[in-house]
């Protein structure tokens, strides 16, 4: 098991100016290309990142925050099932203390998911009852301009 910190960063365009990483990477990595921007910080499983120290396949608010919500739950376990699989490599008897903070840890992963998975419901329910309002206002015009 192996949390990662990275982040988004800046690094000189082709024309000198500063522009903004679209993708999250490693401190290593960053070091090659730029500038960290420490506000970025998301914590990750090493499976997520890729030989280059780029993350894979997150998406970011940017792009749509129910998107974003996804990656962080599946980020979150990924990083649970690490614990987990660490936790049964370890003797149950001379490792029970580190066995069980691993538990601790995956099980408190896991609740932070589901409040996630909780917000992000919430976020797809409003999106529909927005775009069923929305359907009902254009028929309901459609309905008074052909009276």
């Amino acid at each position: 098991m192996t949390d990662m910190y990275v982040y988004h960063f800046k690094r000189m365009g082709p024309s000198g100016e500063l522009l903004l990483s679209n993708r999250r990477a490693t401190i290593d990595r960053i070091q090659l290309e730029g500038e960290a921007v420490m506000e970025s910080q998301l914590v990750v499983d090493h499976t997520e990142v890729d030989d280059n120290g780029f993350v894979i396949g997150h998406a970011d608010a940017a792009s749509h925050p129910r998107d974003a919500l996804w990656t962080q739950i599946r980020s979150l376990e990924q990083r649970a099932k690490s614990r987990d699989r660490e936790a049964l490599q370890l003797d149950e008897r001379s490792e029970a203390a580190a066995r069980y903070m691993l538990s601790l840890e995956s099980r408190e992963l896991r609740k932070q998911s589901q409040a996630l998975r909780a917000k992000r419901i919430d976020m797809l329910i409003q999106e529909l009852e927005h775009q069923i309002h929305q359907r009902a206002s254009i028929q309901f015009a459609a309905s008074l301009t052909s009276s």
